[in-house]
């Protein structure tokens, strides 16, 4: 875990059981360079095994959330003499595995968007279990502008947004407005930028203020049966039911909820 220097391109703070990762890049519109790519695995990693943290918040500073790949860099693997596929196919390997992270986490992650949101900043928003913008951002899958097509955003975009929307996003290369993404279902809402900070650390503080447990059950079980035929799913989210209830502290809530009373609850956490 680093320290939150204003010298760090990814900063951590921990506020409370909430933790917020602010990428640090602004000159660079927070491009997911091979440095960033790095430190959020070492966040992220670091979060994997967090007993205390219920609950991340990422965003950007400066003008934009996330402009995608870092082009000069990617120029530069093309250049460079001993490189070429096998460069670009680390980039995108280490590219997807940090999106793979993120519903593999524990703890809900919550895109605190602004400005744009393109190619695989696009991606990242998409990858995220939950996601508020200011009512201005834009969101876009750009690259078939400069002859480069999404594939690798395509796939978080295209389970999040319905097929034909997706596809005149990535073909078009044209932006969204914040109200289309979340009438699209890209985002959970949108919110007058003045708002969009306390808008997303009071959502954090409503899931934080749950039963820990239960939500890294849940989250688990979400992403897991999402991937299942109906039967499959049903049978699997059963056992995961009764795991949950035969957690001390879950039967402490039913019974607090009975009396009408709060759950004194041993590890909200």
């Amino acid at each position: 875990m680093s320290d939150a220097t204003s010298q760090d391109i990814l900063i951590r703070e921990d506020l409370g059981p909430i933790t917020r990762l602010t990428l640090n890049m602004p000159g660079a519109l927070n491009a997911l360079s091979d440095a960033m790519l790095a430190r959020l695995k070492e966040e992220f990693t670091d979060l994997m095994g967090s007993e205390t943290q219920r609950v991340v918040i990422l965003r950007g500073v400066g003008k934009a959330f996330c402009a995608g790949h870092d082009l000069k860099e990617m120029r530069a693997k093309r250049q460079a003499p001993d490189k070429g596929a096998a460069a670009f196919g680390d980039l995108f390997n280490r590219c997807g595995e940090i999106m793979q992270m993120i519903p593999r986490l524990p703890q809900p992650v919550i895109a605190q968007v602004h400005g744009i949101a393109t190619a695989a900043g696009c991606q990242l928003v998409a990858s995220c279990d939950m996601a508020v913008a200011a009512d201005d951002t834009r969101f876009g899958v750009n690259g078939v502008n400069i002859g480069l097509f999404c594939s690798t955003p395509m796939v978080a975009l295209s389970r999040n947004i319905p097929r034909k929307q997706a596809m005149e996003m990535l073909t078009t290369g044209r932006f969204i407005s914040a109200d289309r993404a979340e009438a699209l279902g890209l985002i959970n809402r949108s919110v007058h930028a003045d708002r969009l900070e306390d808008e997303v650390m009071e959502m954090a503080q409503t899931v934080a203020d749950k039963l820990g447990s239960a939500v890294r059950i849940g989250k688990r079980a979400f992403y897991d049966q999402i991937q299942m035929n109906l039967n499959q799913a049903y049978d699997y989210t059963g056992a995961v039911m009764v795991e949950n209830m035969l957690d001390d502290d879950t039967a402490e809530g039913i019974d607090a909820f009975i009396e009408k009373r709060a759950p004194d609850w041993t590890q909200p956490g």
